[in-house]
């Protein structure tokens, strides 16, 4: 799939970029950084529990915030970032090396109110580099507030264009200080029809169910349809809900009347898996395609996993990968929270060492402003490749957006198993 359809600017705009978005007085290095990250089992990082506003010494540790849905519905992904997070902090400063962190996460119970609440705790402790928010609507709102204060932030998995964007609908006024490590949601749109119009061994009539209210399901939505147009793609029903709806009984049997046979799912996995229920009760039988938002439900509480057994998504992780990183954050993040680390803590794990890789490479000690940070941060992140769990070769664009390669996966038997093709 092509994920690397990104506007690319030139130096002299990046640069301007980052004066405009940081404010800062310093210059951003141009240098770049193709040091592929390893990892340690030991474990010496700060808690992040501390609240206490402080001012970082020179060559003290640099304060990392960022928030997410730690408790309520959404917590699988909040409490996956904030683990291979703090995995990350923790070998980084096990190597004793120049960068050292500090973390600080935030609950904001994927509530924009809340992360504007999380967004002011984190300022007062004395915030210098952030991980944004792990979802897209909380991470809209607190945009505005990482580009007033001059501070860089990169979110993990907030893929709406809305998290970078300020007009989010025609994509322009860049907030230019807010990156993605993930993939922005028209992306997942356009590589879910290109992988569908290419594997017509999933079927060839396709409904789609999404979420009317939220940013992440219409983004992705949008561009999906566009692209099944132009790639022939029959998209036969359209279903939507919004809120809490949670039966779908109306838009499967619909869509089972319309003959689909490919069932795409632009959703969180709570919705998700109600869905596949519900689709199980009727006996309707169909392939279902999910977009990084699926990842999670196999971890679930109460959710029968085989009732997942075939379902594809598209992934920039596939944790049963061989290459010797994959293996080693797998066995350590299962090792320090019994579990097997999703797409979330991937993005996660990666952003951080992002974050150290691009410190180091410009020089920055802690005793500096947020904007001279998030001036230097920007220079490195718009001109350095990143090679980690998620992607070779990463690189970003002025406007903060990724490019990497997507990776697609099936459950069998409980868990993710990588795709070839």
């Amino acid at each position: 799939m092509n994920f690397e359809k990104f506007m690319k600017g030139g130096l002299a705009a990046v640069m301007a970029m980052s004066l405009a978005a940081c404010s800062g007085s310093g210059n951003a290095s141009s240098s770049t950084n193709t040091t592929t990250t390893t990892t340690t089992t030991t474990e010496s990082g700060s808690t992040g529990t501390d609240t206490t506003a402080s001012t970082a010494a020179a060559g003290g540790k640099f304060k990392l915030g960022g928030s997410g849905p730690l408790s309520g519905g959404a917590a699988v992904y909040g409490n996956a970032v904030k683990n291979a997070a703090q995995l990350a902090v923790d070998e980084i400063n096990a190597k004793g090396g120049a960068v050292q962190f500090e973390f600080n996460m935030q609950d904001d119970e994927h509530d924009a109110e809340k992360a504007v609440n999380a967004y002011n705790a984190l300022k007062d402790w004395g915030m210098q580099v952030s991980l944004c928010t792990v979802t897209s609507s909380p991470g809209a709102a607190v945009a505005p507030l990482y580009k007033e204060d001059s501070t860089f932030a990169i979110t993990p998995s907030g893929s709406s264009l809305a998290v970078v964007f300020e007009d989010s609908d025609n994509m322009t006024g860049a907030y230019g200080n807010i990156f993605q490590m993930c993939f922005t949601d028209p992306n997942q749109g356009v590589a879910s029809a290109d992988y569908l119009s290419s594997h017509k061994d999933l079927g060839s009539k396709v409904a789609v169910i999404y979420k009317n209210d939220d940013n992440y399901s219409t983004g992705i939505y949008n561009k999906f349809v566009a692209e099944a147009a132009e790639k022939g793609l029959e998209v036969v029903y359209t279903g939507t809900f919004a809120g809490e709806d949670n039966d779908f009984n109306v838009q499967l049997t619909q869509a089972q009347s319309a003959g689909a046979d490919i069932l795409f799912l632009p959703i969180y996995y709570q919705p998700a898996s109600t869905i596949l229920k519900q689709a199980n009760d009727m006996g309707y039988k169909v392939s279902v395609f999910g977009v990084d938002g699926m990842d999670g439900i196999l971890s679930m509480e109460g959710f029968d996993t085989k009732l997942a057994e075939g379902v594809y998504l598209l992934t920039p992780f596939s944790a049963d990968a061989s290459d010797d990183l994959t293996k080693n954050f797998v066995a350590n993040y299962q090792s320090k929270y019994g579990e097997v680390p999703n797409q979330f803590a991937a993005d996660a794990y990666d952003a951080v060492y992002a974050i150290a890789q691009a410190l180091e490479a410009a020089g920055m000690t802690s005793d500096k402003s947020n904007a001279d940070i998030c001036s230097a941060l920007v220079g490195q992140f718009t001109s350095m490749t990143f090679n980690g769990l998620t992607g070779s070769d990463v690189t970003w664009n002025a406007n903060g957006e990724v490019s990497k390669a997507p990776k697609a996966v099936v459950i069998q038997n409980g868990v993710y198993v990588g795709v070839e093709g």
